[in-house]
């Protein structure tokens, strides 16, 4: 008689197994690709996936619809562009978040910052603009970046004549 029971212990054990198995399935959309410490990168990556860095890259990051990761020992030397950054380590180059970022208290960045929401905590170090923007303002910013670029041409214009006078 102690056998049946066991079996029956078994067998709902392994449907939970079972029952846990769509669970995972359904966080399988947050893998996480990884950078290990060792490794450094020069170029540009792309992706459809998380990024965590904890090694050295150089060059370009783009993965938009996910979060970017920079660990401890990270070293970035690049322009990232993700739905969501979190630094701990150290990041040269501008960011575009179309959400968050979020630099903790041993992260660093210097270079410029376009996002919706920021987070500096104590200790951390920030250095360049800071803009802030709505979300259906994200869309209109190159329209006022060109039309800010139209102005230029004049002053394009003084550095012309003043390269024609001192040669003279």
């Amino acid at each position: 008689m102690l056998q049946p029971p066991e079996n029956k212990n078994a067998t709902p054990v392994a449907s939970n197994q079972n029952a846990y198995a769509p669970v995972k399935a359904s966080s399988a959309p947050m893998e996480q690709a990884t950078i290990g410490r060792s490794l450094v990168i020069k170029g540009e990556i792309s992706g459809a996936e998380s990024l965590f860095v904890d090694g050295r890259i150089e060059g370009t990051i783009n993965i938009p619809d996910n979060r970017v990761t920079v660990g401890r020992n990270g070293a970035v030397t690049a322009d990232i562009n993700a739905r969501e950054v979190v630094i701990m380590g150290r990041v040269q180059g501008n960011i575009i978040c179309s959400d968050r970022l979020d630099i903790r208290s041993e992260g660093s960045v210097t270079g410029d910052v376009v996002v919706q929401r920021i987070s500096v905590e104590d200790g951390a170090i920030l250095k360049g603009s800071v803009q802030v923007q709505a979300a259906d303002q994200k869309g209109k910013q190159p329209q006022h970046q060109k039309q800010a670029d139209t102005p230029k041409p004049p002053a394009n214009d003084m550095a012309k004549a003043t390269t024609a006078a001192a040669g003279s």
